[in-house]
Parts: C-alpha cells; sequence; structure tokens
C-alpha cells in the first residue's frame, strides 16, 4: 500500500527553485501558481506587491475556522513566527519569504512550507492528544467539516482519543471495496497488538455519534480509529498526526487503485476470450464426390 505525502512537492519544489536561484545570483523571476490540494485545499504562490525578491505561499481552507477553536492559529504561530504575514485575501495563512535573505536553514524552512496543510489540521490533534496526557476527559467533542459533506470529529478520554471520520461512497463498489479494505486494519491489530482499534459502520454512525447531527444513508461510511497513550504521546505523535490526517484521502485513492486494477484484469480477460473465439473457426464442408466425378448429396439435404 501507497502511503501519501503530506507535503504539497509543488510548493516545496517551487520554494526551492526560488532559493537555489537566489543563492546562485540569477536574476529573480514572477511567480505567480495556484495548486489544488486534497479537501478543496488551496495553495497560491505568488510575488506580493510585484516584489520579484519576495515570495508569498498562501493557503485557503475551508474548515479553517473550525480548526481555529482549537488553536490552529497559535499552533501556525509557533512554527512559522518570523515569516507570517497578513493573510492574502481570500485566504486564511500567508507565510512571506525574502530571496535577498536566504535563511541557511532553508531545506528545513521549505519543508515546513510544505506542510503547512498538515501544520494547521494538527491542531485539534495535539490538543486532544494533550487532553488525554493530562487525564481531561468530559472536553467538549471536535468537529471539523474537512469536505463539504464528510466531517471528523476527535474526542478525548483518560485511556483514549477517539477519531471518527464519516465518508461519502460514490457508487456501491467503493462501499464493498472500502469494507474489505477496512478490514486488513482490522486483521493487522490481530497480528500487531500495538496498532490502533479501527472500526467500519455503514449506512448508521457510530454510537458515539448517536445524539449528533451525523448524517445517515447507504452511501455514507464512518471510520473510527482508538488511539491509545503509546500513539499520541512521546515520539509516536507527530507520526501518528502525519498518517491519520490523511485518512479519507489515503482510503479512497486506495479505493480507485483496486477499481483501476479490477478493470484492467477484465480488459485483459476480455482480450483472451476474444483470441480464443477468433482462433475457434467452423470446419468448412467437404464435398464428396462420386466415382464418375459428380458430387455427391445426401438425400435428406434437399
Amino acid at each position: 500500500m501507497i502511503l501519501l505525502e503530506i507535503n504539497n512537492r509543488i510548493v516545496s519544489e517551487t520554494l526551492t527553485l526560488k532559493f537555489n536561484n537566489a543563492l546562485s545570483g540569477a536574476k529573480p523571476e514572477a511567480v505567480d501558481v495556484t495548486i489544488a490540494d486534497f479537501d478543496g485545499v488551496l495553495y497560491h504562490i505568488s510575488n506580493p506587491n510585484n516584489d520579484k525578491n519576495k515570495i508569498r505561499v498562501s493557503i485557503s481552507l475551508k474548515f479553517y475556522t473550525d480548526l481555529q477553536e482549537h488553536g490552529a492559529d497559535e499552533l501556525i504561530q509557533r512554527e512559522y513566527g518570523p515569516y507570517l504575514t497578513e493573510a492574502e485575501d481570500g485566504y486564511n495563512v500567508s507565510l512571506i519569504y525574502d530571496l535577498e535573505n536566504v535563511p541557511d536553514n532553508y531545506e528545513e524552512v521549505v519543508h515546513k512550507a510544505g506542510i503547512l496543510k498538515r501544520n494547521c489540521f494538527a491542531s485539534v490533534f495535539e490538543r486532544y492528544f494533550e487532553f488525554q496526557e493530562k487525564g481531561e476527559s468530559g472536553k467538549k467533542r471536535a468537529v471539523v467539516h474537512y469536505r463539504d459533506d464528510e466531517t471528523m470529529y476527535v474526542q478525548a478520554q483518560k485511556d483514549r482519543v477517539t477519531v471518527i471520520f464519516s465518508t461519502v461512497f460514490k457508487d456501491d463498489d467503493d462501499v464493498v471495496i472500502g469494507k474489505v479494505f477496512l478490514q486488513e486494519f482490522s486483521d493487522t491489530r490481530k497480528r500487531f497488538q500495538q496498532a490502533p482499534q479501527v472500526l467500519f459502520s455503514h449506512r448508521d454512525p457510530p454510537r458515539e455519534l448517536k445524539d449528533t447531527d451525523a448524517a445517515t444513508g447507504n452511501n455514507i461510511g464512518y471510520i473510527t480509529f482508538v488511539l491509545f497513550p503509546r500513539h499520541t504521546t512521546g515520539a509516536s505523535k507527530e507520526n501518528t498526526i502525519n498518517l491519520i490526517h490523511t485518512l479519507r484521502n489515503y482510503l479512497h485513492y486506495h479505493i480507485k487503485c483496486s477499481k483501476a486494477y479490477i478493470h484492467s484484469r477484465m480488459r485483459a480477460k476480455a482480450s483472451d476470450f476474444l483470441k480464443v473465439l477468433n482462433r475457434a473457426r467452423p470446419e468448412a464442408k467437404k464435398e464428396k464426390k462420386t466415382i464418375t466425378g459428380k458430387s455427391f448429396v445426401r438425400a435428406g439435404n434437399f
């Protein structure tokens, strides 16, 4: 299985190119790039006020207001403090870089710019991981509408953090493939007890959401991750955030890959059947002749 990258490669490569050109003394060039990412996220790389020596990276998330309730602004300030600037119109966060003053650790700066979306998402997880670590239960459940019809719920208890994703399946086949795919997570836990518990419910929300307005329907699925202290503390915390915030995209990516593989196998098998049919030509009827050379035809054929 392929793990999706947590960084936006176009943002990273664009900034790397600009920094390298500046260090080599090349003349700065104008840039104006709009990049679409998962979950309706947009990046915009541009020159503020047409100043080619300045690079501005902006990000727009439809659900940023949900993240702000859980400390997104504070986390962004902590991670990007010296590079933060007033947000560009239509965007939630903007970073600015000076090509005349390239930092010595510019590779680390580029990496952080590439994971701007990840760090916005991380705020809600960090806060609820902290609640769990301090044993603070009963905190209000976090609700993040990360897509138009899909929602993420996060809740902390003394011994665990529960993360629930609602997702919409476009086709009935996606539900079947999704169930098979998620079953692998459950089977993995049987072999590796340190893995988080994963549950999948179709049509109806899990019992943790019984008293909410969670959506129901034949094309609705709920994926529940139960994270224990070994997943939410210490060195494993950052890796947990890296993986879990891409879960929805990871699932649907592999559903599409599975369908593409099935279709390719079906086309290959259909091609094999056509070859067999093309070779299966009926035998030509042999004409029988009498001893005098006349054609012999059975009487029943008239």
